[in-house]
């Protein structure tokens, strides 16, 4: 299983989600690229588009209604959130696919009309779709058909707090998450708020009690102890291109410390390639984590008794989203997890 290739389609490719997983899939020994969209971009060369990528032999862009997809085994949807439902539930069966929008993430119909503004188009298609953070899921990605890649500040905070409610050792309530993550985030489309004078020297909070990525977190919190779960999340814009710092504030439960809890993140995460708990007294940085598949989470003890501060940092394109999911394809396909994602972060 290990030396076959699989032909690979990725839609919404002149994203940035889309640009970062053609970059990695070119490394990765049972990638066979074969098809690129961009509807907007059909007919160029994805390196008219993005210049790095410019001397590689990758295929032209074309519209989605262009594809022949009898040759394809798995596909990479990367389009807008809100467009991808009817798109997928039109592709054909034969297909394995990893949607890196929002669209499928949330089990609960009604709770995605509420936060995306609209009725879920592929209700159906909906109930077989599985969650793909991978280190919690895996059983349930080797079988999938549809696969829905976590959001980026999801996987952060939801790496580091879902095995430490699973084993009771902190509150589920009064849960803070405060994230910075840097502008692309944001998506490449043209935005005045986005503009370099724009983010450039500043730092600001946005969607403040109401981003969508909110009940994403929820849902993993709550499922990890059977429990409903609310938590304060707020997100800031700071000026770099990549990477997301999570620091949550948590209460313990009675009688545990901070040293439980990383006693625990060291023991559920010992044997994972990409999830990495940082030596006692070390906080990590985004710095650290930039262009590879590693979250790197801390554990700190608050001077408030009773309390603890987490620390956690991912490269929001690679373990926030692309890299994430070409570690869900190696689970998919039989692949060893770490396949084209041996990475060493760029620094400085």
């Amino acid at each position: 299983m290990e030396s076959k290739k699989i032909s690979i389609a990725i839609l919404g490719a002149s994203g940035y989600t889309g640009a970062e997983l053609i970059r990695l899939l070119l490394a990765h020994p049972n990638a066979n690229i074969s098809v690129l969209t961009g509807d907007s971009k059909a007919g160029k060369h994805i390196g008219e588009v993005y210049p790095h990528l410019r001397f590689k032999n990758l295929p032209k862009l074309v519209s989605i209604e262009q594809v022949e997809f009898s040759g394809i085994d798995l596909v990479f949807c990367c389009l807008p959130h809100g467009t991808t439902q009817p798109i997928i539930a039109a592709l054909p069966r034969h297909l394995r696919i990893i949607d890196l929008s929002a669209d499928f993430r949330l089990h609960d119909v009604k709770s995605y009309a509420k936060w995306y503004g609209h009725e879920h188009q592929a209700v159906e298609l909906q109930k077989n779709a599985v969650y793909g953070l991978t280190e919690q899921a895996r059983d349930k990605i080797k079988t999938a058909r549809l696969v829905a890649n976590p959001g980026c500040y999801p996987t952060g905070s939801s790496l580091a707090l879902m095995p430490l409610l699973a084993s009771g050792l902190i509150n589920s309530e009064n849960i803070i998450i405060d994230s910075k993550s840097g502008v692309t985030g944001a998506g490449r489309s043209a935005k005045q708020d986005n503009l370099f004078t724009e983010i450039n020297d500043g730092m600001k909070a946005y969607g403040i009690s109401s981003h969508r990525h909110a009940p994403e977190i929820e849902q993993n919190l709550s499922s990890s102890c059977n429990k409903e779960i609310t938590v304060t999340f707020t997100p800031h814009l700071i000026p770099m291109n990549r990477g997301i710092l999570s620091t949550i504030y948590v209460h313990l439960s009675a009688g545990k410390s901070a040293a439980d809890l990383r006693a625990k993140l060291i023991e559920v995460y010992d044997k994972e390639r990409f999830v990495h708990i940082m030596p006692e007294g070390i906080a990590p940085s985004t710095h650290e984590v930039r262009g590879t598949n590693d979250c790197h989470i801390s554990v700190f003890s608050d001077r408030i008794a009773g309390k603890a501060i987490l620390v956690a940092a991912i490269d929001n394109l690679v373990k926030g989203a692309s890299g994430q999911a070409i570690q869900n394809m190696n689970v998919m396909f039989g692949f060893p997890e770490n396949t084209g994602l041996e990475l060493t972060a760029v620094f400085p």
